[in-house]
This record gives structure tokens, C-alpha cells and sequence, in this order.
């Protein structure tokens, strides 16, 4: 085709035949009411917990924890067997002692739908040369 005849697409660019048709709808809702009232009320609990810090500490103190929470969430594995356990930032923001349902649920990896890591789209995705999400395990 020229290039000169060409409309670009804007938009999400997701790759339809990798991860399906994106639906709007999981955009705008959540699965679940309890969702939404969890997230609110963990960001209240952020904001107080960030606001007496500032008042104990300084205003330096939570920026700086800030900036270390975002230097431990960037650390990870390449995509493969072995999955990014992000131990340093679970000790740093206390979710270690948290006990979630994939701890006494079963592990997603032994699901039926589980579906293999693609390494070459996890780079892809994470060099920024593909969208979407960089391990689509379930369909």
C-alpha cells in the first residue's frame, strides 16, 4: 500500500491475534464493588500514613521513601520460568506479612488456561517495541 493513502490507526494498538478484541468495559468498571472500596480505602490509608511521616519526620522523609518504592518496583526478572518476586518491595511496603488468596488458592501457573511465557513479546514489551501486556497468561 503507499503510504501517502494510509490512515493512522490511534488508539490502543494491542495485538488482536496475542490477547483478543479489548473490551471498553473492563476500562471504565470493576469486576467486583469491593474492588473499588478496597482501593480507596488502601490510597486513604497511603495518604494518612504519607501525611504522618511528613508531620514526624519532614516533608523530605516520604519522598524519599517515594523514590525508593519506585527504584524497587522497576527491578525484574527477563521474562521466563522463574517469575519477578519483587521481595525488596514487598519488605520495604510491609505487604510480606499480607496474606493474599493466591497464598492459600491454587498457584494460576497450574491452571488448565495457563499459557506458557512468550520471552520474545516480554522484551518486545519491555524494549518498547511491541504494546500490550508483557505476559499474557490466560486467555
Amino acid at each position: 500500500m503507499d503510504p501517502a493513502k494510509t490512515i493512522p490507526l490511534e488508539g490502543r494498538t494491542d495485538d488482536l491475534l496475542r490477547f483478543g478484541i479489548h473490551g471498553v468495559k473492563s476500562d471504565i468498571i470493576e469486576p467486583h464493588p469491593l474492588q473499588s472500596a478496597r482501593r480507596s480505602a488502601k490510597q486513604t490509608q497511603d495518604e494518612m500514613k504519607k501525611k504522618i511521616l511528613s508531620n514526624t519526620y519532614g516533608a523530605a522523609f516520604p519522598m524519599k521513601m517515594e523514590m525508593d518504592r519506585q527504584i524497587l518496583s522497576k527491578f525484574q526478572r527477563p521474562p521466563g520460568a522463574v517469575p519477578s518476586s519483587f521481595v525488596g518491595l514487598e519488605a520495604f511496603t510491609g505487604t510480606m506479612e499480607e496474606f493474599g488468596f493466591e497464598d492459600y488458592l491454587n498457584d494460576p501457573r497450574e491452571s488448565e488456561s495457563y499459557r506458557p511465557v512468550d520471552m520474545h513479546h516480554g522484551m518486545e514489551v519491555r524494549l518498547g517495541l511491541s504494546k500490550g501486556p508483557p505476559c499474557p497468561s490466560f486467555m
